[in-house]
């Protein structure tokens, strides 16, 4: 039976997998300011140039970026439309967030109670 885990091998088209690394999850927050080439994109990392052009691929290859040539120049735009699919599993775990904050003010309402009760 072949094994269905992922890997940067075979994560073209799969959104969850491009944003599973932090250097990619860093590259769309620059893309949100807007388009870049590889050499501006790559400016603040600490790995080199050939590392991020291989983010970048898995990144045009989920859909999550798109490229425009412009003379010798390359420029990556982010699509933001695709992270529709992201957004729409992380929806599911919303009406649990509401619980979780009660019951996170519970848990502070206690502590306080018990520090007031020394104090």
């Amino acid at each position: 039976m072949p094994s269905t885990r992922k890997t940067t091998n075979n994560a073209a088209g799969d959104v969850f997998t491009a944003v599973a690394h932090p250097v990619r999850r860093q590259i769309l927050d620059r893309l949100a300011l807007g388009e870049m080439t590889v050499s501006m994109l790559a400016e603040p990392f600490e790995i080199t140039r050939p590392a991020i052009s291989q983010h970048l691929s898995i990144l045009l290859e989920s859909g999550l970026v798109a490229i425009e040539k412009r003379g010798r120049e390359h420029y990556y735009q982010i699509r933001p439309d695709n992270l529709n699919e992201i957004y729409r599993w992380i929806s599911h775990f919303e009406r649990l967030w509401p619980e979780k904050l009660d019951d996170l003010g519970d848990y502070l309402d206690k502590l306080k109670a018990e520090e007031d009760a020394e104090g």
